[in-house]
């Protein structure tokens, strides 16, 4: 936590933690709907958010896992409504299957945040969102980048991972690589299969597609597990050398993608911020005002990670204790 937000994070923490002494322990429920803890990504914003909160006795945290599940989210949620917290975290597993329930935690007076993922109606009160149509178009000329690089010219065969698809990261990730790389008539995308964001189902399909492509030059994953996935089932086939592996997430820690561009696992990651500092401070202004209205959206930015600064960043994530 750092800069602008983390100062006013930290103030907004002291003046609950001074505030309505005469609640008791857990009146100012917040709920946190998870999609999947299992991703790393998405474990990172759960111990986040619970380090956070922790910093403020008056407020309980309560979090639900849908372990990638539709029906279960909705569930989860449909009980949180009836708790009726102070405020309702929610980053959705699917963004069609949880418009309507999100709507009806704000049709009962439930303050919304959405979290990273969209939805298709405007069900919240703040989303706060990384624009994820401009982490695919960076990406897509990082591999333009590195094929002119390799060949003089950008051309080269390239193999999309996508997420699980219908969700907006997959989608605009997708869409903003494709941008850049169709601008090219000697770039192919070979193979797009689908591994729902997990790094196992990413090197079974990783594997099925080297067994019929002799050549390929490049890999993009939609998340860096994904990309990691890829990478071992070429390793396993001796074949890791001839392309270039491209994910996205950029987490700290021993496991996460900054360390697999230190590691040369990866060639780079594009950081997608957790949005976490940025929901709990809006959840805080909520409590500490109910009268306060957020912006509609906060778009964070991204960063990309290459071996030119990996080293960096690690270092900076984990003296922050990001890590």
């Amino acid at each position: 936590m750092s800069g602008v937000i983390g100062r006013s994070l930290c103030v907004l923490l002291a003046l609950l933690a001074s505030d309505c002494t005469s609640h008791k322990p857990g009146q100012r429920l917040v709920a946190f709907s998870q999609a999947n803890n299992a991703e790393p990504y998405r474990a990172a914003q759960k111990a986040l958010m619970e380090k956070l909160f922790a910093q403020t006795p008056q407020v309980q945290l309560v979090v639900s896992d849908a372990q990638q599940d539709n029906s279960k989210q909705i569930a989860q949620i449909e009980t949180f409504i009836r708790q009726k917290p102070a405020v309702l975290i929610v980053a959705p597993n699917e963004r069609a299957a949880l418009t309507t329930v999100m709507g009806e935690a704000m049709q009962a007076a439930i303050p919304v945040i959405c979290l990273e993922r969209d939805i298709l109606q405007p069900n919240y009160t703040t989303y706060i969102r990384i624009d994820n149509r401009e982490i695919g178009r960076m990406a897509g000329q990082f591999i333009v980048d590195q094929l002119t690089a390799r060949y003089g010219e950008p051309r080269g065969n390239v193999v999309i991972i996508r997420g699980l698809l219908g969700v907006e990261a997959q989608i605009n990730r997708d869409a903003g690589a494709r941008e850049i790389l169709e601008r090219y008539p000697q770039i192919h995308i070979v193979a797009d299969p689908v591994a729902d964001w997990v790094q196992a189902k990413a090197k079974d399909r990783m594997t099925e597609v080297l067994r019929v492509q002799p050549r390929i030059d490049a890999v993009y994953g939609h998340n860096d597990p994904m990309a990691v996935g890829a990478y071992l089932a070429a390793k396993e086939l001796n074949r890791e050398k001839e392309m270039v592996f491209v994910g996205v997430d950029g987490l700290g820690g021993p496991s996460g993608g900054i360390k697999k561009v230190i590691d040369g696992v990866l060639a780079a990651t594009f950081v997608y911020p957790l949005g976490v500092n940025e929901a709990v401070e809006q959840a805080l202004h909520i409590l500490r005002d109910p009268a306060y209205l957020p912006p509609k959206e906060i778009t964070l930015p991204s960063d990309m990670v290459t071996p030119q600064n990996a080293a960096q960043l690690y270092r900076q994530l984990t003296l922050a204790g990001e890590n």
